[in-house]
């Protein structure tokens, strides 16, 4: 059977409270005498792999497949400056 804590211990001694948890692995937490709460040890998932890299070359390329000409890029850079 687990451990029991009320949530008055929780709240004033919660050091014992976190021993019994790492000492039992299971915490039974009472709320004015009736079972409420169960407090268990943090496990975190098995997956612990990296995304794979961002390809921003590919992503560049699917938006602009092939480079302007110098011409068409000067002629951008002139109709976005406007009369300036």
């Amino acid at each position: 059977m687990a451990a029991t804590a009320s949530i008055r211990d929780l709240r004033n001694n919660f050091p014992r409270v976190k021993k019994l948890v790492e000492e039992e692995g299971e915490v039974v937490v009472t709320d004015q005498g009736t079972p409420k709460y169960r407090l268990t040890r943090y496990r975190p998932s098995g997956r612990r792999t990296a995304p794979p890299p961002k390809d921003y070359l590919k992503r560049l390329c699917r938006y602009q497949s092939r480079p302007i000409s110098a011409t068409a890029a000067k002629a951008l850079h002139d109709a976005n400056r406007g009369e300036r």
